[in-house]
């Protein structure tokens, strides 16, 4: 128990209490930046900015102080459950996702993931839809028209990307044979010869690559194994988030602010809350698919605590080795948090029709053509298939 707590407590502090406020300042600096302007830097404590750090303290501020309403003709419970169902799931989502493999310390184990358990994935399909509910209750229990608009189109576009973002994972679960997180991640902690496929169709004598073909490695990470459902998965989680290009659902320019137009004070901040979250929830969770985890390229954990223990012994060198891999894993996410915000601020927002054809007309049909050609790949290298 005193471990699980010890876990909670880093994922809160890290995820949470840390790049959670950081990033609403990296989205206006990185922003100010890609348009040529200088950004937040107007928040100080006696004349210190900070860089424009201060901000996210003054948004918190703002929210705590401005007036609570519920609109009249609104229901009173639901208007208030709402925003609370909406940040729950990517919160709880945390649990299943690795930020370290399994070290052992003599004669006991330590394992960096709060909750290990075999359908992973599936937990994260399961949890992450109860945000729909979210979005569908704000709206309808606004008693106003184009709150309302806004949770219907929410409902419509995250239901829909919820079957290409399952369909688009089939791949890589076929690859590496699980649906646990943990057992996805250490699969990735290893490479794989660039040119193999040479020896499968014997266009090289012997049943090894010469010694310059053999060196051409990658390491075995989703991304480079199924990079077309690294597209998909990626893309049907910004969707998801109701992020730009995606942000139909509460477009400023067309429903003034969608299903949360009702809304102030700390309940507006909860949902405002929830969207920044599932930022580095995302990255987190991309980083653990397609990134290979807590792995380091071409030095697998073995490689490490031999080459280290071997001067400072096994138990150094296990603990450095989960350092490594922590810090590993967390500039993984901080790289897919600056993704999702160059996506965010270079695309314009798309039409609500062609978020939903983009979905049932293109990326649904990319999704079962994956499966299918991922199905055919297996088959082939287990020598199944001439």
């Amino acid at each position: 128990m005193t471990i699980v707590l010890l876990k909670l407590i880093f994922i809160v502090a890290v995820i949470v209490a840390g790049m959670l406020p950081l990033i609403t300042w990296t989205e206006r600096k990185q922003s100010a930046v890609m348009q040529d302007r200088i950004g937040a830097n107007r928040a100080d404590i006696l004349g210190i900015t900070a860089l424009g750090l201060l901000h996210p303290a003054a948004d918190v501020l703002k929210l705590f102080s401005k007036e609570d309403f519920v609109p009249e003709g609104a229901n009173r419970v639901l208007h208030l459950l709402a925003p609370v169902i909406a940040i729950v799931p990517p919160i709880l989502m945390l649990a299943v996702i690795p930020y370290g493999g399994t070290y052992r310390f003599g004669e006991s184990s330590l394992s960096l993931v709060v909750a290990d358990i075999d359908w992973g994935m599936l937990y994260v399909f399961a949890v992450g839809s109860i945000a729909t509910y979210g979005a569908v209750i704000a709206g309808w229990s606004s008693n106003n028209n184009w709150a309302l608009l806004g949770s219907m189109r929410a409902s419509a576009q995250m239901i829909s990307y919820e079957v290409t973002m399952g369909l688009s994972l089939v791949g890589l679960f076929m690859v590496a044979g699980s649906l646990r997180l943990t057992e996805i991640a250490a699969f990735q902690d290893q490479s794989f010869r660039l040119l193999g496929f040479l020896l499968h169709f014997g266009w090289v004598q012997g049943e090894l690559l010469p010694f310059g073909l053999d060196l051409l490695r990658l390491p075995m990470w989703g991304i480079f194994l199924q990079p077309l459902g690294f597209v998909l998965f990626l893309t049907c989680l910004m969707a998801e988030n109701k992020r730009p290009p995606f942000d139909a659902p509460e477009g400023d320019s067309e429903l003034i602010a969608g299903y949360h137009m009702e809304y102030s004070g700390m309940r507006f901040g909860l949902f405002y809350t929830a969207e920044f979250l599932e930022v580095p929830v995302i990255g987190a969770l991309i980083a653990t698919l397609f990134l290979g985890g807590w792995s380091i390229p071409f030095l697998s954990q073995e490689t490490i605590i031999t080459f280290v223990g071997a001067g400072f012994g096994e138990g150094f060198a296990t603990g450095l080795c989960m350092l490594l891999h922590v810090a590993s894993f967390l500039v993984k996410v901080v790289f897919m948090i600056w993704l999702q915000m160059a996506i965010r601020w270079t695309l314009p927002r798309f039409r609500y029709d062609q978020v939903m054809d983009l979905c049932w007309k293109t990326m649904l049909p990319l999704s079962l053509a994956n499966v299918f050609a991922t199905g055919v790949v297996v088959l082939w290298v287990e020598g199944l298939l001439p």
